[in-house]
This record gives structure tokens, C-alpha cells and sequence, in this order.
């Protein structure tokens, strides 16, 4: 089998090391990895498959003889280097916000949209945690079922965040715990023992970006163009792993149990539902797996139509990690590289 020349950019990251992990648990065909980081973080050292590698600043010769460069340094980095790797014949892999609605960049969930992956430029997108597990689930039943409206609650970790969000709730949690008081650092609001329904900055109409990218988003890996959308996205004192609390409107009635069905044999998707023994999705138990588990799937008493579900996974996986590198492992197997 070829094997390909590697970079990640944003290694020391929580994505970045969970990028490391995936690539090793799938024995992805690498010939080389080189990890990139900011000027702050190189130096470091970080394990590959029992090799020890140095983290480097990324810089624009960073890319040469790379293959693919998987991202997640945030939008700026995003921007200032993607266009440079993929001049130089990369297939970058942005895990970003940077490029997801940009009409020639695909936005790509494997088990959707594959193949949205050929008409790439250079730069690939990844959707944001969020919405990749609601389209995973949700996209089996519009398949049979066209959905006509969906509101979303979300209840997303601290993790999605990044590194200073998880210690803050460890701190916070800590002082609270001894009697003393806290000052946030990183959300506005104390996180510990709290829920925030404030994830990114308040738009003109309320609404706020997190919930404006999960709609945008959703529309365009589906391409269901004029899905209605509306989303709560809602921060909680959970280290690991998204929960959705998902009320869909569909074209025509859809039993709960047609629902499982659907589901059960879709890929990418375990069902949990059986609230006799108070078996459902948990985002402790969906930390450090691979799948997007729904369950409590019940009719929605509001709309003849309707369907409510909860949906989990662990955000730094499929919403992350993992999702750009079955993206990259689409690109190989399609022969596509």
C-alpha cells in the first residue's frame, strides 16, 4: 500500500493529540509525520507510534513533499496557511471555520457527502463538532423521509473549547467545592456547576455564531438549501462529548420504531434507547468512541409529523478528529489523492 507525508498543523492541541491517536489506533499509511505548532509550543516533543518528534513552527515552507495536512489552529492560522499548503500540492484537511461555507470548498461528512470530496480545490473542510453529529443521524431519515424543519438544543463540553476551558473547569470546580469564590476566565460566566447558553459571539438577531454555523452548515453537507433551522447551543460543565436534544419535522409520519430501523442500520450510528432500563445516550460513556449514539426516540406530541431524539458523541472524535481523517482516508481509498 502507498503510504503518504503527513502534517499537523496545531499538535499540541486537544484535536491536534487526538489526531496522534487516531492516526495510530487506524494505522493510517504514513511514510512521515511532521507535527507544526505555534512559536510558543515548538520545541515540544510528542510521541508517533513510539517515535519521539519534535513540534515546529509552522512557517510556509512547512509544506513541502507534504501529502496532507490536517488543521486545527484556529481560523487565523487556517487562513494564513491553508492557501500556501494547497498551493504547493497539499490537501489540506481544515478542521476550522475558516473555509466551511465557501462555496468551492466541500464541507464533508464521510457517511453523507463523500462524494462532495472530488470537487476540491486544495483545502477540504470540517464541520464543526455540533453539527456533523446532528447530519449523522438526521441524514439516514431525510433520506426516506424528507425533513422539512428541525430546533436543536445543544449541550456541548468544555473541551470544544480547547486546553484552558477544561482546566478552568477543573479549577473552578475545585475552589467552589472548598467554599471559595471564583473569577472565569475563559467564558464569561463561571462554567462549574452552571450552563451557559452562550457559545461564540451574539449576532444582530440573537442568535448567536455557533448557532448560525450549525444551521449554515447542516444545509450545506445535506444540500437541503431551504431546511429550516433554529438552534440553542448551550455550554455545560461536561469535559468530553456533545449532547443534542433534536425535534424534526418530516414530510410524512415516521413511526419511532421505522426510526430505529433506519438508524440501526446506518453507518457511523448506534441506537441506545430503551428507557425501561434507562439505557440512552451519556456523554461520559460516548468519551473516547468513535460512533454518534441516539436514542430516546419518541413522537414529538407537538406535530403529527414529528420525531424527538438525543443524540451524543464525543466532540474531539467524530466531531473533530476523526471525521477529517475518514475524510482523508476517503480521498485514499477513492483513489482521489
Amino acid at each position: 500500500m502507498k503510504r503518504f507525508n503527513m502534517a499537523i498543523v496545531g499538535a499540541t492541541g486537544l484535536v491536534g493529540r487526538e489526531f496522534i491517536r487516531i492516526l495510530e489506533q487506524r494505522h493510517f499509511p504514513i511514510e512521515e509525520i511532521q507535527l507544526y505548532a505555534s512559536d510558543r509550543s515548538a520545541g515540544r516533543k510528542l510521541f508517533f507510534n513510539h517515535q519521539e518528534i519534535e513540534v515546529r513552527e509552522t512557517t510556509p515552507q512547512s509544506f513541502e513533499r507534504v501529502d496532507i495536512a490536517l488543521f486545527s489552529a484556529g481560523t487565523e492560522i487556517s487562513c494564513c496557511f491553508s492557501p500556501l499548503a494547497a498551493a504547493q500540492g497539499t490537501v489540506v484537511i481544515d478542521n476550522s471555520a475558516a473555509f466551511r461555507m465557501t462555496p468551492e470548498v466541500p464541507l464533508v461528512v464521510p457517511e453523507i457527502n463523500p462524494e462532495d470530496i472530488l470537487s476540491h480545490k486544495g483545502i477540504i473542510a470540517n464541520p464543526n463538532c455540533s453539527t456533523i453529529q446532528m447530519v449523522v443521524v438526521l441524514y439516514p431519515l431525510h433520506k426516506v423521509n424528507p425533513i422539512k424543519r428541525i430546533v436543536v438544543s445543544t449541550y456541548q463540553s468544555v473541551s470544544g473549547t480547547g486546553t484552558a476551558a477544561v482546566e478552568e473547569l477543573t479549577y473552578q470546580t475545585n475552589l467552589i467545592l472548598d467554599g471559595k469564590g471564583t473569577t472565569p476566565q475563559v467564558y464569561p460566566h463561571q462554567i462549574a456547576f452552571n450552563l451557559l447558553p452562550e457559545i461564540d459571539v451574539f449576532l444582530d438577531d440573537g442568535y448567536t455564531k455557533e448557532e448560525r454555523k450549525l444551521a449554515e452548515e447542516a444545509r450545506k453537507i445535506m444540500h437541503a438549501s431551504d431546511l429550516a433551522i433554529s438552534a440553542t447551543c448551550v455550554r455545560v460543565p461536561v469535559y468530553i462529548g456533545h449532547s443534542e436534544a433534536v425535534h424534526v419535522e418530516f414530510s410524512q409520519p415516521i413511526s419511532p420504531n421505522e426510526a430505529r430501523r433506519i438508524l440501526s442500520q446506518a453507518p457511523g450510528i448506534e441506537v441506545i434507547d430503551d428507557v425501561s432500563a434507562s439505557l440512552y445516550p451519556q456523554p461520559w460513556a460516548a468519551a473516547g468512541k468513535d460512533g454518534v449514539f441516539v436514542g430516546r426516540i419518541r413522537r414529538d406530541t407537538s406535530h403529527p409529523n414529528g420525531l424527538a431524539m438525543w443524540i451524543v458523541a464525543d466532540n474531539l472524535r467524530k466531531g473533530a478528529a476523526l471525521n477529517a481523517i475518514q475524510i482523508a482516508e476517503e480521498l485514499i481509498h477513492r483513489g482521489w489523492l
